[in-house]
């Protein structure tokens, strides 16, 4: 899967959350407004219930936070470069300023699972990694997580 069939410019944001319950809520403010019919809130309850059940840091200042949701036919990512790393449980206690957020209907499970390998592989990618971190604006984050 192309991530730019799933990953919107609008959905891709340079920004200062101060917390792992901050940036939770950005990205469920930030499908919320793409998505109209969607509530802000139950984005937000849905990547919640998945923090609870486990940290999603994956290490190395990245988070995959993900959740499913009913209301949708089809997976919806956010991609969040955090300007200062916040505290996030991550596996290797250290602080996150990568977040790919993925949201998926709640019977995409196989889809949803190949998809986040997709993006876990991707930033484990040194290069891409630091292009990423160096990224200016939103314009730029896109360009370079979809490439």
């Amino acid at each position: 899967m192309e991530l730019s069939t799933i990953l919107r410019p609008e959905c891709t944001t340079c920004a200062t959350p101060g917390s792992k319950k901050k940036v939770l809520e950005l990205i469920s403010d930030i499908v919320a407004a793409q998505y109209p019919t969607l509530s802000s809130q139950a984005i937000f309850e849905s990547l919640l219930a998945r923090e609870k059940m486990g940290s999603t840091g994956i290490g190395n200042g990245i988070a995959i936070p993900h959740g499913r949701l009913p209301d949708i036919d089809h997976p919806i990512a956010v991609f969040v470069k955090c300007l200062e790393p916040i505290p996030f449980d991550s596996i290797d206690k250290q602080p996150v300023d990568i977040l790919f957020a993925l949201l998926v209907p709640a019977d995409q499970c196989q889809q949803h699972l190949a998809t986040l390998s997709a993006m876990a592989e991707k930033l484990s990618d040194k290069t891409i990694l630091k292009q990423l971190r160096k990224s200016q604006d939103d314009a730029e984050l896109y360009q370079v997580i979809t490439q």
